[in-house]
């Protein structure tokens, strides 16, 4: 990435959404990547996911674990200039339902966690790659914290949408640009 910005890449699952945010940056760039999923010793599949990730990512990037804290937005504050790759928002909002036992609270309860999140990426220096699921495609979740996850993710995902300079959409390994204000011309919104 050449240019300091803010970018959301969104897909389905196994879409390549991860892939095609990683290749986004320069290679032999250095890069801050900040993995939200927690590990889970009793999940072998999860741990396999974790650990394919982990192994496709180049040597030189660091990556920083977000914890059960919550702490996305004060790690996007801490280093609020480093070329940064968050992956991904869907685990970071499972953390954040978990960690304030939220599935069954009424809606609203983690907005101040989002809030700080979505002030983190306004307010990013330098380049910045969100990755997150697009579940809006998807059938209509037969339980409540389906509905309640598809909801805020989607919310999340327009919020952050409103205030990233691209945005793509990650189909079949293909990228789709919704969004790309670098692209439009002087006086068009």
């Amino acid at each position: 990435m050449s240019n300091p910005h803010r970018t959301l890449v969104l897909g389905g699952a196994r879409s390549g959404k991860s892939a095609h945010a990683e290749a986004l940056f320069s290679p032999g760039a250095p890069v801050r990547y900040v993995a939200t999923a927690r590990r889970d010793s009793t999940d072998v599949d999860w741990e396999s996911r974790i650990d394919q990730h982990r192994v496709r990512r180049p040597s030189h990037w660091s990556t920083v674990e977000t914890d059960a804290s919550g702490d996305l937005a004060i790690q996007l504050e801490r280093e609020n200039s480093a070329a940064t790759l968050v992956d991904d928002l869907g685990t970071w909002l499972t953390g954040e339902f978990d960690r304030h036992n939220a599935w069954e609270s009424p809606r609203g309860t983690i907005t101040p966690a989002v809030d700080a999140l979505i002030n983190s990426v306004q307010n990013y220096c330098g380049s910045l790659v969100l990755v997150s699921p697009e579940v809006g495609l998807a059938v209509i979740p037969e339980t409540r914290s389906g509905r309640l996850f598809r909801d805020e993710i989607g919310t999340l995902n327009a919020r952050l949408a409103a205030i990233c300079d691209r945005v793509v959409l990650v189909v079949a390994g293909l990228p789709l640009v919704l969004k790309d204000t670098a692209a439009q011309p002087e006086g068009t919104k």
